[in-house]
């Protein structure tokens, strides 16, 4: 049997192959809570969705936290642009919520609503205005995370997806990489003090 036919074959089996392609090819995220059916879908036939993905030239990651997207090494410009607003976006929400004691792995449980935005913005104004983010630009970018998989809208208020966790996964490694070279220093520091003796 030829790949050709092959792949045919797995694709005839696959009801929402084309749904899935088009919703990861526009750097989407699917998530386990906003979209049960086709994550379940996606799950069971894992295999057969990767090997048809991969043959397209497109690298299917799915995280066991829940959600799945297309990982790309290199973006275009818009797209780099949007995914640098979301990283500052989450930074600020989490700084935020860590500032009031929230625990940040409920994030799922947030509501961010305009009362919350307005209080990121009013704690990060000085950061934000410099990306030239004013109050109703945070609101537009909520409306960009919903669009990528990162939140979902509702009842006046968006809640965040696990998809978040990418970005919560670097804040967490570029912490430690900062309090790792603070170790260092402190110890360098310490040299000096113990051969100043």
């Amino acid at each position: 049997m030829s790949n050709t036919s092959q792949f045919q074959q797995i694709a005839n089996n696959l009801p929402n192959l084309a749904l899935l392609f088009r919703w990861f090819n526009r750097g989407r995220h699917l998530n386990r809570i906003a979209e049960p059916v086709l994550w379940e879908e996606l799950e069971r036939n894992l295999d057969d969705y990767t090997a048809i993905f991969s043959a397209l030239g497109s690298d299917l990651r799915l995280d066991g936290r829940g959600f799945a997207w297309f990982h790309q090494d290199d973006g275009s410009s818009n797209t780099n642009k949007a995914t640098r607003q979301l990283a500052l976006l989450f930074m600020v929400i989490f700084d935020t919520q860590a500032d009031a004691g929230i625990p940040l792995m409920k994030f799922e449980h947030w509501r961010i609503d305009q009362t919350l935005l307005t209080t990121v913005f009013e704690q990060h104004q000085d950061l934000l205005e410099a990306e030239e983010l004013d109050l109703s630009g945070l609101v537009s970018l909520m409306r960009t995370a919903e669009n990528f998989g990162f939140a979902r809208y509702d009842g006046g208020a968006w809640q965040l997806l696990p998809a978040v966790c990418r970005y919560l996964d670097h804040y967490e490694e570029l912490a430690s990489q900062v309090d790792q070279d603070e170790d260092v220093s402190w110890a360098g520091d310490q040299d000096d003090e113990d051969n100043s003796l």
